[in-house]
């Protein structure tokens, strides 16, 4: 870490304050998010582009209420719906109260992380470089990383994490608790999200769906969450519909046998009961939307906007 502040004394009056999570695709902000809350709010993949709306972790560090706006990763759109989550992401960062900005440390300043650090010059908040996956590079390439990005922009301080291991990540959420604004608190101390939990749920299965047909499925598809019922037995059953545009993902999803939907909705079932803390029956369909990527109403229930062109 670079540039540390000194922590928050118990005695000083409550912070609160929005942080937006700002990079290309796949450089760790999910994972840091994670990390920062000590929850799972927010999935992860090692597919690109898997955060789609902006997902908001909250931490209470201190006498500090941090909340986490984790936007899509920043890239070069081609169709509607990656035009929605740049603007989205950069909306994020223009409305929040700090900006953390992500670099893969093993990639550096490369094409997608110099468009960013260009553009990142318009938002007039606070700035804070955070240089990521730091245990797979050398010390010397990450100090020269962080002289030549501070060099391009001015920033309020540099940090050099692992938000996988966790290292760094300490040292970067105590100081982000010093820099946000006075104020109340905007959620109550023990919520970690503000995404209802039918939302987390459906952001599982697609994360399921991720992990395990990266190769097959493309980015068209998604989840949504039809029906959330508590048993009498306090066991939760949940029904979600996969969504694809064409026949033929329709079959990748299912799999020979329904042996490929059976795998994915075990796997969500798992990391939902656990986050829950209770028995969950979960339920999965797949069913074809064609050109859903054009429709208005899917993008409203995503929290985008609707490009119009």
């Amino acid at each position: 870490m670079i540039d540390a502040s000194p922590a928050v004394t118990a005695n000083e009056p409550r912070r609160c304050g929005f942080v937006a999570l700002i990079g290309a695709p796949n450089v760790g902000k999910s994972t840091l998010v994670n990390a920062l809350v000590g929850s799972k709010v927010t999935i992860v993949s090692r597919k690109v582009q898997t955060t789609r709306a902006l997902i908001r972790g909250i931490v209470v560090e201190n006498n500090a209420q941090i909340i986490l706006v984790d936007t899509p990763g920043i890239f070069s759109p081609r169709r509607r719906l990656d035009r929605a989550m740049v603007s989205t992401a950069w909306s994020g960062a223009h409305d929040a109260d700090l900006v953390c900005v992500l670099i893969d440390a093993r990639e550096g300043i490369d094409e997608e992380a110099d468009a960013i650090l260009t553009r990142l010059a318009t938002v007039r908040h606070d700035r804070i470089l955070v240089l990521n996956k730091i245990d797979l590079v050398a010390r010397e390439k990450l100090l020269a990383l962080a002289k030549a990005a501070n060099d391009r922009l001015k920033f309020a301080g540099t940090f050099m994490i692992s938000a996988l291991s966790g290292d760094g990540v300490d040292d970067l959420r105590r100081t982000l608790a010093e820099m946000v604004p006075r104020g109340p608190f905007h959620y109550p101390e023990d919520q970690m999200s503000d995404a209802p939990l039918r939302h987390l749920a459906a952001e599982i299965t697609r994360e399921k769906i991720f992990r395990q047909l990266h190769q097959e499925l493309p980015y068209q598809s998604t989840v949504e969450t039809d029906s959330w019922t508590e048993r009498k037995d306090k066991s939760i059953r949940i029904e979600q519909t996969i969504f694809v545009e064409r026949e033929s993902q329709r079959k990748i999803v299912l799999g020979k046998g329904g042996a490929t939907i059976k795998s994915i909705g075990a796997e969500a079932r798992k990391e939902i009961a656990e986050i829950l803390g209770q028995p969950v029956h979960l339920f999965l369909f797949v069913k074809v939307r064609e050109d859903w990527g054009d429709d208005p109403d899917r993008y409203r229930e995503m929290g985008l906007e609707f490009p119009k062109e």
